[in-house]
């Protein structure tokens, strides 16, 4: 090197490899393997109570994420090589440059340290690595961060990042002090880079955003994986071209194949051909009853002893009601794990697409709804949400798919009591009775949807109102509360005029928790349908017919039995009884159709898989080589998904025009 390049005579020369930039640079990336290996420890031992696969595919496990880890970490240290490629040698030895790159690495090791904590976190509450999930909570910071304020000691961890931080930083300093006075010429800089880019350019083909697919459980390949590919995954297929990635059949065969699952007795085809319009009979004579559905937030059947709960029952007021007078549906599944999921398969009778849910997509402007089906019969619509209604779409989806009035958090006036998420369960319940009450009046039939939001994490609710401390802020508390809140509505619905004409339906928008080592974990989805109204349910009974959340509104609606015409992908539950029935399911970037105790799994880049067995009874087990009849399933889920998107995206899932 020439004296020109280094600016100081004293510094001294030193090879690549050495205690020099490029051998910090080296340390980093070590650092961030072994970092992100203890995270992959610490979720095998977080999931060991529920993964059942062989030593051998978890060994396989380890040395794929190792891989994919090292990977990553080669893009994290392509930034500061370049940096090292063109900062000069002079420069690089200057006491600012040395303060400023490390005050960089400072920030950066806390930042890494505290993703790494929410991860494990995040994996603790969904089994999975960072996904679409995650996504989505970066685009609401308000609801997130103070969530997460109110539920983790914040204030120590980011103390706890920072202090590991600077330990990472003050360990490198003392190991690489002599770095910043170790030329190294611009070529062997450029030869440097060139060879880390090289690395990146050569590893790229075999790293897939698909994630790793060692094992057929699904928890595995998620510990597998990497947090980072897996955020970048989920980001990048937020609005996913389908028939890009998923398989599909020929355009006439899908129609053919949807419009035989979508026949029921009562259902006339209006078209021929590429359409699923159909005329749903009834009698213009039958009264026109209100409706009331109740979304009820993470309210999972595991939680209910009227659906088998072992332990004592978190919903002794909703089992009171399913036994007294209610028509319990007891095998139906959630359609995703997400609020947006159960809003788009209770109230659109819609499949869970790949990707976002059309709540929050941009052509859910005029989309089929519930709401839409009752305004065209004389309805009024109110929707009431105890949060905020800008939050997942939720008011711009109300509010241009057939409901009147959106209610949400900012027209509680003081309210007695509110989480970051928004108004107690029982101030959304008594708010409810109150504008039914004015609807009722009104002399018109209405559509109440209410949607509420106490059980959800920090898990605190008004004190007094249950046994339960709030300030143990546990979900079984929580759900306890919820419950509290609906057994007060009940008690003040029987007392109003309405209560008489009114179809209630309490419904949970998806289970409370993902667990499971299938790649759809069906389990973890099944939720709890009850019916209720003297109008409809003369005596208490349990309805067994398999369904899922698109199936809720056209039951509903056939319990009115007047005429309508429809769209919806849902049934009548009540009516097919001796049909195996089915659900669809989504799970991250996975579909799925449930049929007969057979499940068909569409993936990303046209991948299939089938599963067979009854999730309430055993854990599904993969099928290897399906079947003639788990092969008309594939199909029968390929054409419903593909027409679903065909529909949504060509913005011909309506009937109302614009």
């Amino acid at each position: 090197m020439n004296q020109s390049e280094s600016g100081n005579p004293s510094l001294s020369t030193a090879r690549i490899g050495q205690r020099n930039r490029y051998g910090f640079l080296l340390f980093l990336s070590v650092s961030l393997v072994l970092a992100w290996t203890v995270l992959r420890v610490a979720l095998t031992l977080q999931s060991s109570g529920e993964s059942h696969a062989p030593w051998g595919d978890t060994v396989l496990a380890f040395a794929r994420g190792w891989y994919l880890d090292l990977f990553v970490s080669l893009i994290y240290c392509l930034p500061l090589a370049t940096w090292f490629l063109l900062i000069g040698n002079p420069t690089f030895a200057k006491t600012w440059h040395r303060l400023l790159l490390m005050a960089g690495v400072f920030v950066f090791w806390s930042v890494e340290v505290f993703l790494l904590a929410a991860e494990y976190f995040f994996f603790e509450e969904f089994h999975s690595r960072f996904n679409t999930v995650a996504v989505d909570y970066l685009l609401y910071p308000h609801e997130v961060f103070i969530n997460i304020w109110d539920t983790y000691p914040v204030p120590a961890v980011l103390l706890l990042c920072g202090l590991l931080g600077a330990g990472w930083t003050v360990f490198a300093a003392v190991r690489y002090r002599g770095m910043w006075t170790r030329t190294v010429s611009f070529p062997k800089r450029l030869f440097a880079w060139l060879g880390l880019l090289a690395a990146i350019a050569l590893m790229s083909p075999s790293v897939s955003l698909k994630g790793p697919r060692i094992s057929e459980e699904r928890l595995l390949n998620e510990i597998a994986n990497n947090g980072v590919l897996s955020f970048t995954a989920a980001a990048w297929t937020h609005h996913l071209d389908y028939a890009a990635f998923y398989r599909t059949m020929p355009r006439e065969e899908a129609y053919q194949r949807l419009r035989k699952l979508l026949q029921e007795p009562g259902a006339q085809f209006v078209e021929d051909g590429a359409s699923i319009l159909r005329h749903i009979a009834g009698d213009t004579q039958r009264p026109k009853l209100n409706v009331v559905i109740i979304l009820e937030e993470s309210l999972g059947s595991e939680f209910w002893g009227s659906l088998g709960r072992k332990e004592p029952t978190l919903t002794p007021e909703m089992d009171k009601l399913a036994a007294e007078e209610g028509m319990l549906f007891t095998q139906i599944y959630a359609c995703g794990n997400r609020t947006v999921r159960g809003l788009e398969g209770v109230l659109s009778s819609f499949p869970p697409l790949p990707g976002d849910s059309i709540v929050k997509r941009d052509l859910s402007d005029n989309v089929e709804t519930i709401a839409r089906v009752l305004k065209r019969d004389g309805y009024n619509t109110l929707f009431l949400y105890g949060g905020r209604g800008v939050f997942d779409g939720m008011r711009p989806y109300a509010v241009k798919n057939g409901w009147d009035k959106f209610v949400e958090q900012k027209h509680f006036e003081k309210p007695i009591f509110t989480t970051i998420w928004g108004v107690s369960d029982e101030e959304l319940m008594a708010r409810s009775i109150t504008e039914f009450r004015a609807l009722n009046q009104s002399g018109k039939p209405f559509l109440g949807t209410i949607l509420s939001v106490s059980n959800h994490k920090p898990f605190t609710y008004p004190p007094g109102r249950i046994p339960e401390d709030p300030k143990e802020r546990k979900r079984e508390n929580a759900v306890k509360y919820s419950d509290y809140a609906l057994g007060q509505f009940f008690k003040a619905a029987r007392q109003e005029a309405f209560w008489t004409n009114t179809i209630f339906a309490v419904i949970a928008d998806h289970g409370a928790r993902v667990y499971g080592s299938q790649r759809i974990p069906i389990a973890s989805y099944e939720i709890p349908v009850l019916i209720t109204g003297p109008a409809v349910v003369k005596q208490p009974s349990r309805v067994g017919t398999l369904g899922s959340s698109l199936d809720v509104s056209p039951t509903l609606l056939g319990l009115i039995g007047r005429p309508y015409d429809s769209l919806f992908f849902g049934r009548d539950l009540l009516k097919s009884p001796s049909e195996p029935g089915r659900a669809l399911l989504n799970h991250n970037r996975d579909i799925g159709l449930y049929t007969d105790e057979r499940m068909a799994i569409l993936g990303l880049r046209n991948v299939v898989e089938d599963y067979l067995g009854d999730p309430r009874a055993t854990e599904p087990k993969h099928i290897a080589e399906p079947g003639p009849k788990e092969l008309e399933i594939e199909k029968d889920c390929v054409s419903i998904y593909q027409i679903a998107d065909e529909l949504y995206t060509g913005r011909k899932y309506r009937l109302d025009p614009r």
